[in-house]
């Protein structure tokens, strides 16, 4: 057998495992691991500025194909401290990412040495796995059991802390011979689905609520072809957008508080009957689960076993992978169909079709200083079906929920439960650099986008083109909105007069400036009729520059977004839309 340092068994392993791409910085403790990437080669690394930046471009880089996992190395101490975010995210949402740490020699562990922290038991509670690889032969077990945890039953991230001294033990280790661990998924059985399915048939206005497990299964024509077979409507998750087409005439809309539809709500209150397929029935989808719930029968379906239950007791519950268990829906839906003996859902079908061509908002805003949903009404316009979306958190990620289109799979990629500011900026990197044919449009607000902008640089190093739409209201908007039930608006201004630009007129900081001066192309509009234009301009300079391109747009500085506390109480704060020319792409992208 060959020998070779622990650190180059881990290179080895991480290609086997099919890995290419690695985001981190290199430091003292995991220099050595550096050192194999460099003699061995075969991995692209991507140098972030920021250790929390490498874990989210990390996560978009997994979220933006199957199978893929994305890699992220730091050394000891504050470079595994800056991961924990990143590993929240990936666990709350079932992204398998792998983080690497250095850590310091073994022996040094319990001296309270420089940057030794016990980063395993901090990532514990986030992680499959967290742990301190002692013994140098054990490193190639311990990275080969974190695929198959991370791949297996529910998703999860897993970290790897690698003391120096281990790293460069020298072992032995037969790379030709390595194969991945087999992936285990918990499936559904027969009866199971059979017993779903006949409770379905007993329904009259069912739904099936799709959620990201549908999306992580890679099983969203399965889920088509299930709503085609069977006529019943779907309502997909935030974590599940894309699952089906939004111009698909089943799909009915989102549902929830916030990231929702009105005639998505509307439609979830007039069902009897839900079949969830990898969702969480999260807090901001269901809102108050006795107004969710009522009238209604469920089944869910999730591959989690303590998920079922978790928020509220089905009526029957499956645990089981998504793809395995559609594969089986549709199977048994194609023997009913062949049989005759489905349903028809036509008048239901038409129902929920009747609430979705008329319970619009209103998006046609002429005034200056700009509406958001003016903003979006034009991103549907310029980007039309291939886009795909990066956003995270706040009154912007809201509103794009709410007035955007999304048709394909990984076409949304959000941190939906852990929401942490900053997360879009590297995610997106994350996400260009997985697809890089493909266009990727980030969407903050003016504070997320102040978090982790920075990270700019990394695109513009590596020519990683993307396009930003930045919506600028000097606000925290979300929590001013939120402090409105307080009667109060404290400490959630950004903004200032800045003495450098003074054109701003009052916004604050100058993300123009900022933008350019990482080496990126940056556009503002303060007008409506600029929007589209500008938008048009970024899709050529991501071509000709291959960096980064922000679409700074100027907003009126306070916005109410719709929302509440119940799905049959959501508080519409702007006029609503009356016909088609009030909200021209509220049902399809307006392609030209």
């Amino acid at each position: 057998m060959a020998r070779m340092t622990a650190a180059q068994a881990a290179v080895e392993i991480l290609k086997r495992e099919g890995v290419t791409d690695v985001f981190g910085l290199p430091g003292a403790a995991i220099n050595p691991f550096y050192k194999a990437m460099q003699t061995n080669g075969g991995l692209h690394h991507t140098l972030a500025r920021h250790v929390e930046g490498a874990s989210h471009m990390a996560e978009g880089y997994t979220r933006a194909r199957a199978g893929n996992i994305g890699v992220c190395v730091g050394t000891s101490g504050p470079a595994g401290t800056d991961m924990v975010t990143g590993l929240y995210s990936a666990s709350a949402d079932s992204i398998p990412i792998l983080c690497i740490t250095g850590q310091a020699p073994v022996a040094k562990l319990h001296k309270e040495d420089f940057q030794a922290v016990d980063i395993a038991s901090i990532a514990k509670p986030l992680t499959k796995m967290a742990v301190t690889v002692l013994e140098a032969a054990q490193v190639p077990g311990t990275f080969q059991q974190a695929f198959h945890l991370m791949r297996s039953g529910r998703p999860g991230p897993v970290l790897i802390d690698l003391p120096i001294d281990v790293q460069m033990t020298e072992i032995e280790f037969d790379v030709e011979t390595y194969e991945p661990l087999p992936v285990y998924k918990p499936a559904a059985t027969r009866k199971q689905v059979d017993k779903a399915l006949d409770m379905l048939a007993a329904s009259e206005r069912p739904l099936i609520v799709a959620g990201g497990g549908v999306i992580n299964a890679d099983a969203a024509d399965l889920l088509v072809e299930l709503a085609e077979l069977t006529g019943v409507p779907v309502v997909p998750t935030l974590m599940g957008w894309g699952s089906i087409p939004d111009d698909h005439d089943l799909n009915v809309g989102m549902v929830g508080l916030q990231t929702s539809h009105r005639y998505g709500n509307e439609t979830m209150l007039a069902s009897d009957f839900v079949l969830g397929i990898g969702n969480r029935w999260a807090n901001r989808h269901t809102g108050d689960v006795e107004t969710y719930t009522a009238g209604r029968t469920f089944v869910h379906v999730d591959i989690e076993p303590t998920q079922i239950g978790r928020v509220f007791a089905p009526d029957y519950g499956i645990v089981s992978d998504a793809k395995a268990a559609l594969e089986l829906f549709v199977a048994a839906a194609r023997e009913r169909r062949d049989a005759g003996s489905l349903p028809d859902r036509g008048t239901w079908q038409e129902q929920c079709q009747q609430r979705k061509r008329t319970l619009w908002r209103k998006t046609n805003f002429d005034t200056v200083p700009i509406k958001p949903q003016r903003v979006y009404q034009e991103m549907n316009t310029a980007f039309g079906k291939d886009v795909r979306y990066v956003s995270t958190i706040g009154l912007s990620q809201i509103q794009a929920a709410q007035l955007l289109h999304v048709y394909e799979p990984r076409h949304w990629i959000n941190a939906g439960q852990a929401g942490p500011l900053g997360w879009t900026v590297p995610a997106a990197i994350g996400v260009a650099t997985a697809v890089p044919d493909a266009t990727v449009v980030a969407l903050s607000g003016d504070y997320d986008f102040q978090f982790m902008m920075e990270e700019l640089a990394v695109g513009a190093q590596f020519k990683v083109p993307y396009i930003h739409v930045l919506v600028n209201n000097a606000y925290l908007g979300l929590i001013r909105q939120s402090q409105r039930g307080f009667d109060m608006d404290y400490c959630v201004q950004l903004s200032f007069d800045n003495v450098n630009a003074p054109e701003l007129n009052g916004y604050g900081v100058d993300h123009v400036k900022v933008a350019e001066g990482l080496g990126c192309k940056a556009i503002r509009v303060s007008e409506p009729d600029g929007i589209r234009p500008a938008l048009e301009q970024a899709k050529k300079m991501i071509v000709e520059f291959q960096v980064p391109v922000v679409v700074e747009v100027i907003l009126e500085r306070v916005t109410n977004v719709s929302m509440g506390l119940r799905i049959d109480a959501v508080t519409e704060f702007e006029e609503l839309a009356e016909h088609h020319a009030d909200a021209p792409t509220a049902l399809y992208a307006n392609l030209d």
